[in-house]
């Protein structure tokens, strides 16, 4: 026979507190007096009078749970650079399902915004969500066309 079969599978959950005989009893394994004795007490991240560790740690800042990291955004610059790249092929217009396409933003992004950080040379027809006054009027500057998608 096997030693696995050997060991009993459906043990009996020890009861603390039911007398001296049952080897539990008296104080339940839980030595005498003191805050542990106690019922009720958690001491969670007491360290013993040393400097908690949540305490020790500087505060930083909050996270928004309803800020929306979906927004793709784009600078005139990084767009001009992308246009003068060879290997990115952008012919003469943009939106952010041939950025996705081309690998060139991330495939979680829902939006696109625009913004008018640099210059851009290249006469390019743009479609976004949103778009800044500045690259707005960068873009029919140099002769592009810039489309609002309205959601």
């Amino acid at each position: 026979m096997e030693l696995d079969t050997l060991i009993k599978s459906n043990k009996k959950k020890i009861r603390v507190g039911r007398g001296i005989g049952s080897g539990k009893g008296k104080t339940s394994s839980r030595g005498h007096k003191g805050q542990k004795s106690r019922s009720g007490v958690a001491i969670k991240s007491f360290e013993g009078g040393q400097m908690p560790l949540y305490r020790r740690l500087p505060k930083r800042g909050f996270k928004s749970i309803n800020k929306k990291n979906n927004i793709a955004i784009l600078n005139l610059s990084k767009i001009q650079s992308m246009c003068e790249k060879k290997e990115n092929d952008l012919k003469n217009s943009l939106d952010l399902k041939l950025l996705k396409e081309k690998k060139l933003v991330n495939k979680k992004f829902l939006k696109l915004k625009i913004l008018g950080k640099g210059e851009l040379k290249s006469k390019i027809e743009i479609t976004a969500h949103y778009a800044s006054k500045q690259a707005q009027d960068k873009i029919t500057k140099t002769g592009g066309k810039l489309n609002i998608i309205k959601k």
